[in-house]
Order: C-alpha cells, then structure tokens, then sequence
C-alpha cells in the first residue's frame, strides 16, 4: 500500500488523498447511516462525498477555489460550502481529514451488525408510524362520517 500525502504536491497526491478521503469517510458510520435513511437519494449522497472529497484534497494542495470549482465541475459556492463544513458531506470529509491527520490514514470499515441493528430500528420505526398515520386515518373518515 502507497503512503498518502496529508499535505499533497503531485496530481498523483491529490488523487490518493482524494481517494482515501472518500473511501475513509463512505465506510463512516455516520455517511452509511445517510444512505439507509435516504436510498433513493443515495447517488447525489456519494456524488456529494466524492465533491467534498475532491475538494478537500485539491485545497491542501494548495489550489485556490476558482480553479479546483473548474476541475471538478462545481460552483465556487458548493466548493466553499465543503470546505466549510456547511454541508453534511463536508462536515464528514473534514472530520475524516482531521481523524488522518491525529491517528494516521486508517480507513475502518463500520460493523456491519451495527448497521443491520440501525436497519432494524429504522424498519421498526417506520412501521409504527405507518400504523399511527392508519389509526389517524380511520378516526378521521369516522369523523368525517359523522359529520356528513
């Protein structure tokens, strides 16, 4: 395994921070909950982590803004916004970044039986809710009934 830059100087750098900040972050608890709650937002969800990723890795190289948005195909404004942590998927990245620049580049993989257990809750929840919103319907046709 290559060794990755913290501080990148080469093209060949910014692409292995880059990946590492994005395979370090996509195996995040935190970013696999994101893609269980929203699955049918789960491509823009990576697509965000990928940016972010991008971006973060072209800054320590030292790229101002304007030309890491022209790179990789953002606003300066969505650029300015991961690097700020104003989004999720930036706040994930920095603290991915943060967490290599303490402890070293470790990637964790979560525990999948956390993640099946969070899985299982979700599921849970989402059935007591569908009974709830039932129960609310049918009182409210009975009402309506008695009200006609």
């Amino acid at each position: 395994m290559s060794e990755i830059p913290l501080k990148p100087i080469s093209r060949e750098d910014i692409h292995k921070l880059e990946s590492a900040l994005l395979v370090g972050t996509l195996f995040r608890i935190e970013a696999l909950e994101e893609v269980l709650k929203n699955p049918e937002k789960r491509l823009t969800w990576v697509d965000s982590l990928a940016v972010a990723a991008a971006a973060l890795a072209r800054e320590k190289a030292g790229m101002p803004i304007s030309r890491i948005a022209e790179e990789i195909g953002r606003t300066e404004a969505t650029i300015r916004n991961h690097l700020a942590g104003k989004t999720k998927a930036g706040q994930l990245v920095l603290q991915t970044y943060q967490r290599f620049l303490k402890e070293g580049v470790k990637i964790e993989v979560a525990d999948i039986e956390e993640l099946h257990k969070k899985v299982d809750e979700l599921e849970n929840r989402i059935k007591e809710l569908e009974n709830k919103l039932s129960t609310v319907k049918s009182k409210l046709e009975e009402t309506l009934a008695i009200l006609k």
